[in-house]
């Protein structure tokens, strides 16, 4: 499997999870999905009251600048890495 279809499968794996992962890994999870597939992130900064928007939008722009290839890559194995332990 190429590299793309790895990462669709993660996608669709990630749905499988039986226990609900921490909020950190629940951010990194979106923030490495949203890089891979959309690139940099976009659009401005949800507003002070917007708690869950504003979180996800800034773990998304700490990846400002990442490969969208590594971003597959780092998405896939933190997927396997949460069907491991």
């Amino acid at each position: 499997m190429g590299l793309t279809e790895d990462f669709e499968a993660a996608a669709a794996r990630s749905k499988q999870l039986t226990t609900r992962p921490s909020n950190d890994v629940l951010l990194q999870m979106y923030s490495l999905y949203k890089q891979a597939s959309d690139g940099d992130v976009t659009g401005s900064r949800p507003g002070m009251m917007d708690f869950k928007g504003r979180a996800k939008y800034d773990a998304w722009a700490k990846l400002k600048g990442k490969d969208q290839e590594e971003a597959k890559q780092e998405y896939v194995n933190l997927i396997n890495s949460l069907f491991e332990g």
